[in-house]
C-alpha cells in the first residue's frame, strides 16, 4: 500500500497521470456482433489491461433485463430504440449513446443446398425444396422484424409465413440453418462474413431498400458509474468509434455513418 502511494505522489508530482485500475467490463451486445466483439475485445484487453466479459442475445431479451436490473454496464443494441428508451428513462450515463453502424441482412444456405441464390434471390424461399426458413424472433429480434419486412417488400411473406422458424436471437436463428435444422435463414451478413460461416454456406445479399434502415446504437449504462467502471467503459467506446474498431466493424459488414445513401 505504501509503495501505491508513493507511485502516485511521484506521478501526481510529475503530472503524469496515474494508472487506472483494470476492470472487468460487462457488455450486453445484440447477437449480430458475435464475431465482430470478440476480434475487437483482443486489442482493446492487450492495449488499456481492461477486460471485457460479453454477454451476447437478442436486443428486446437485453432491454427487458436491464430495465428490470441486469448489472450491465455496457449495451450494443441491433436498434437505437432500445438504448434510446434507456437513456431517456435515466438507465444510461448522459451523453454516451451513438451509432456504431448500420447493419445488413442477407439469405443464407448451406454449401449443400441446390438453391441459386444469385438467381432467385428473395423468390428462393418459396421453392417448393425449402420447408423451414429460419428467421430471429421479430418479438425480441430487430433484425428478426427486418426479415419479415424484406419478406413482405418481396410479396412472399403470405406464401413463406408457415415456414418460419424463430430463434431467440439471430445467433440461433444462424445455428438453425448451418446446422440443417433450416434449410434457409434471413441472418445479419455480419454472421455471413465469420469465417466458418463462408466455409460451410453462400449467402446473397439482400438489397437494403427492401427494409427499414437498421441503426444500431450503444450506451454505457448507469450501472458503470455506480460500480466504478465509468472509465473503462468510456475508453471501449472511444476504441469502438476509433479507426481500429471501425476497421473491424467494416469488415464484417457493418455500414458505417452514410455509407448506405451513396
Amino acid at each position: 500500500m505504501i509503495r501505491i502511494r508513493f507511485l502516485l505522489l511521484i506521478l501526481g508530482l510529475a503530472g503524469l497521470p496515474a494508472p487506472s485500475e483494470a476492470v472487468d467490463v460487462l457488455v450486453a451486445a445484440a447477437a449480430d456482433l458475435n464475431f465482430a466483439m470478440k476480434e475487437m475485445s483482443v486489442p482493446f484487453e492487450k492495449q488499456t489491461g481492461h477486460r471485457l466479459k460479453i454477454s451476447f442475445g437478442s436486443s428486446g431479451n437485453f432491454y427487458s433485463q436491464i430495465v428490470n436490473g441486469a448489472p450491465y454496464d455496457m449495451f450494443f443494441s441491433a436498434d437505437m430504440s432500445y438504448p434510446r428508451r434507456l437513456q431517456d428513462s435515466g438507465k444510461g450515463e448522459a451523453g454516451t449513446l451513438f451509432v456504431y453502424g448500420l447493419g445488413q441482412i442477407v439469405l443464407w444456405v448451406p454449401n449443400a443446398s441446390a438453391i441459386d441464390l444469385v438467381r432467385t434471390g428473395m423468390r428462393a424461399l418459396a421453392d417448393p425444396t425449402i420447408r423451414k426458413i429460419a428467421i430471429a424472433n421479430p418479438v425480441h429480434a430487430p433484425y428478426g422484424r427486418a426479415a419479415v419486412s424484406a419478406m413482405s417488400h418481396a410479396a412472399v411473406y403470405h406464401v413463406v409465413k408457415d415456414k418460419l422458424v424463430s430463434g431467440e436471437s439471430v445467433l440461433q436463428a444462424m445455428q438453425f440453418v448451418q446446422s440443417g435444422a433450416a434449410d434457409i435463414g434471413i441472418i445479419p451478413l455480419s454472421l455471413a462474413l465469420a469465417p466458418d460461416m463462408r466455409r460451410s454456406g453462400r449467402y446473397w445479399l439482400i438489397p437494403q431498400e427492401a427494409y427499414p434502415k437498421i441503426e444500431q446504437g450503444a450506451l454505457i449504462l448507469s450501472r458503470a458509474g455506480q460500480s466504478g467502471h465509468l472509465d473503462a467503459a468510456r475508453a471501449f467506446s472511444d476504441w469502438i468509434q476509433s479507426k481500429a474498431g471501425r476497421d473491424i466493424l467494416a469488415r464484417f459488414g457493418f455500414l458505417l455513418s452514410g455509407e448506405r445513401d451513396r
